[in-house]
């Protein structure tokens, strides 16, 4: 089986067309303002990525349909990779983010919705750069591939292979017997969690632009902001449980909401292992945090405490990574909270990022048939969620994921050493840029930034993040000499 080129190219012609389109709200945005540095280098990079687009379109073959699974895994992380180094062109442009490292950096953080950032003062960058990096928040949260799907039906069973491959994204074989009328009711519930929630925060006292801007780093789990304070340089409360809110929308298999219509659908969605688990996690790593930092003198306002601990435990499980306080400062038993929940991720079919839910659910199942098989040799132990076996298969591929993770966050603490800082930055960086969370402890805790490393681990890290995002194997897997052997399967 060998790769189908034709259908490749034809794909990421597509993807510059789209990409280039989706200048358009920034371009606007920059007109408003009058940013002529902004406008120019959007046109400057929309209409080469139109007229390469067309060309590729034009030198390939219409049909999609006898792409093949392995086509899709080079068609996402192609993708992924082409988004990215395309989308950080304004930035160098404009002088923005006059090194292209460190734009790609922030570009592979936007789409990858991871919201690590390079930048020590965000607030003086354009408002056009700024609108921006945060939509590419939006884009990259539902999957790029998704995305196109929606806006093209004519993609067919081509562009559903590629959106499978960006598995963090939601399932796309349960709603609809079309791909692209699947891709259409997860958009449509994405841009009803949007509108929505500009609309509350817009009620509460922001400005349309900060409301879209901190919008899209929520319903993505990216964590953009217009502020070098982030969510903290807003006072308001209610702005803070809105996002709160929404974030851990977001962070929900977004297939559970369609079961809500239902008949018996919101006993089904509650009943999810996955989500009560979730839920568990955010309500219970909570409770002990305030509780910790009550006990320990660090906040006299118990409402103050609450507010901060469920928004920053929130923002990190869902891999968001806005933040109201610096949990840096914290006590050592908050931080240990707040880094195990970074190592937990959200629900999969989300736009979280990290190791899922549902991964480390059934891998403490797989633990504990473990212990039942030492006590009894003979006993036939089925590893089960929500009433329902889970398949020997599936068992195997997230033992191998979890395998691959671990692997790959130690090459990276390797690589990354080089810098050499202090054994929590490293550690962390990759983590954090791995599991797609955005701030992490220490020099690139949620007060502080990238900026610090070279560009050997900025350009590690920004790999990460898009490996991160395509869930390891998709990315590695064209790494691999198997991949490109026409004689393998």
């Amino acid at each position: 089986m060998t790769v189908n080129f034709n259908g490749v190219v034809r794909m990421m012609g597509i993807l510059l067309i789209v990409l280039a389109c989706c200048f358009l709200p920034s371009l606007i945005v920059a007109m408003i303002y009058g940013e002529s540095e902004s406008f120019r280098s959007f046109v400057l990079t929309a209409v080469p990525c139109i007229l390469i687009g067309a060309i590729l379109k034009k030198i390939t073959r219409p049909s999609l349909a006898d792409l093949k699974a392995r086509d899709g895994y080079l068609i996402a992380a192609l993708g992924w990779m082409i988004a990215s180094l395309v989308g950080a062109v304004p930035f160098v442009i404009s002088g923005a983010i006059p090194s292209y490292v460190d734009a790609f950096f922030e570009t592979c953080s936007g789409f990858s919705t991871t919201g690590s950032t390079i930048l020590a003062d965000i607030e003086p960058l354009p408002r056009s750069m700024l609108f921006w990096r945060s939509f590419t928040h939006w884009i990259g949260g539902m999957g790029i591939i998704v995305f196109i799907a929606a806006v093209l039906p004519s993609m067919g069973i081509g562009g559903q292979l590629a959106a499978s491959a960006e598995t963090p994204g939601p399932t796309l074989d349960k709603l609809s017997s079309r791909y692209s009328d699947t891709a259409k009711k997860l958009y449509l519930l994405y841009t009803f969690f949007t509108l929505t929630q500009t609309l509350l925060l817009v009620l509460g006292g922001m400005s349309l632009y900060d409301s879209l801007l901190h919008t899209f780093g929520t319903v993505g789990t990216g964590g953009f902001s217009a502020y070098n304070a982030s969510i903290s340089h807003f006072t308001n409360p209610y702005i803070h449980w809105v996002i709160t809110v929404f974030m851990m929308l977001c962070g929900i298999n977004f297939n559970l909401y369609f079961l809500l219509g239902k008949k018996n659908g919101i006993k089904s969605f509650f009943r999810d292992p996955e989500l009560k688990l979730y839920l568990l996690i955010i309500f219970g790593a909570s409770l002990l945090i305030t509780i910790n930092l009550m006990t320990t003198g660090t906040y006299d306002s118990l409402s103050d405490c609450i507010r901060d601990s469920t928004f920053q435990v929130t923002s990190i499980i869902t891999t968001t990574g806005y933040m109201t306080a610096d949990y840096d400062l914290w006590p050592t038993f908050s931080k240990m909270l707040i880094f195990m929940v970074l190592l937990t991720g959200a629900c999969s079919s989300s736009t979280g990022g990290g190791v899922k839910i549902i991964r480390i659910l059934v891998s403490l199942k797989m633990v504990r048939r473990g212990f039942s098989l030492k006590l009894h040799p003979n006993r036939v132990v089925t590893i089960t969620v929500g009433g329902k076996e889970v398949p020997q298969e599936v068992a195997t591929n997230i033992a191998n994921f979890v395998f691959c993770y671990i692997l790959t966050a130690f090459c990276g603490f390797l690589l990354v050493s080089f810098n050499n800082l202090d054994l929590v930055t490293t550690v962390s960086s990759v983590l954090t840029c791995l599991g797609n969370a955005g701030p992490g402890f220490g020099l690139v805790g949620p007060a502080l930034n990238f900026s610090i490393l070279s560009d050997f681990s900025k350009l590690v890290l920004s790999l990460l993040m898009i490996a991160g995002r395509l869930e390891l194997f998709t990315f590695f897997m064209l790494f691999s000499p198997r991949y490109w052997n026409s004689n393998k399967a």
